[in-house]
């Protein structure tokens, strides 16, 4: 007799298969619902890569990824798709506006880099180069010390959440680098050729502070 003893141990079920394979599952826009990275940044930033793959809920627009608040600037590092608006890439209240959509409720891989020289950055989406530019908040390093949340959109440092810029949908594995990766490193990770572990952040449920009742769900965007 086979018995199955996921079926017999509910926990189980709940087990991931590795503590990297996981997203997070929003289901619905609150202003409640989000989860803190455990580790803030620690050095200032020059340069930057941040990766995550993304499944759009529902619209109007995406909500807020991630964002990263510092004491004195709420909008130090933030991606957001608003209402209509097109999606942006904000870094010390400035904004760039990306060329990313994502409509169709599928997964897709989403990568921006940004330096600090000139303010460069570009957008990627499925390993693909969708657009760059300059002057985003150029000569100003990401300051550390802040707290990095997914899912909504900080007013102030860690909370004042708007239900209307929170994110809807599912998110995972979010890395963040302290430097600019090549497109080929992108593009690798986006087909799933390889994976790079972000230095200043990476995605093991270690890392992820869940709260308002966000659930984790075993995934892997590779399988």
């Amino acid at each position: 007799m086979n018995l199955n003893l996921s079926s017999i141990s509910p926990g189980n079920q709940k087990k991931l298969k590795s503590p990297t394979a996981f997203l997070l599952d929003f289901p619905m826009r609150t202003n409640y619902m989000y989860a803190r990275m455990r580790r803030s940044v620690v050095t200032e930033i020059f340069a930057l890569t941040i990766c995550l793959w993304l499944k759009a809920g529902a619209g109007p627009g995406l909500g807020t990824p991630f964002s990263y608040a510092v004491p004195g600037q709420a909008n130090e590092l933030v991606l957001i798709e608003w209402g209509s608006n097109p999606m942006e890439l904000l870094i010390n209240d400035k904004a760039a506006t990306l060329p990313i959509t994502m409509t169709d409720e599928k997964w897709h891989h989403v990568c921006v880099t940004w330096s600090t020289r000139d303010g460069v950055w570009e957008a990627y989406q499925d390993g693909a180069k969708k657009g760059s530019g300059q002057n985003l908040s150029a000569w100003h390093p990401i300051k550390p010390g802040g707290i990095f949340i997914l899912g909504q959109e900080q007013d102030t440092m860690g909370g004042r959440f708007d239900v209307t810029q929170s994110f809807v949908g599912e998110l995972s594995d979010l890395q963040f680098w302290s430097r600019v990766l090549t497109s080929s490193e992108i593009y690798s990770q986006a087909t799933c050729g390889g994976h790079l572990v972000g230095d200043v952040m990476s995605w093991s449920e270690e890392s992820v502070e869940l709260h308002g009742g966000l659930t984790e769900l075993s995934f892997d965007p590779c399988h």
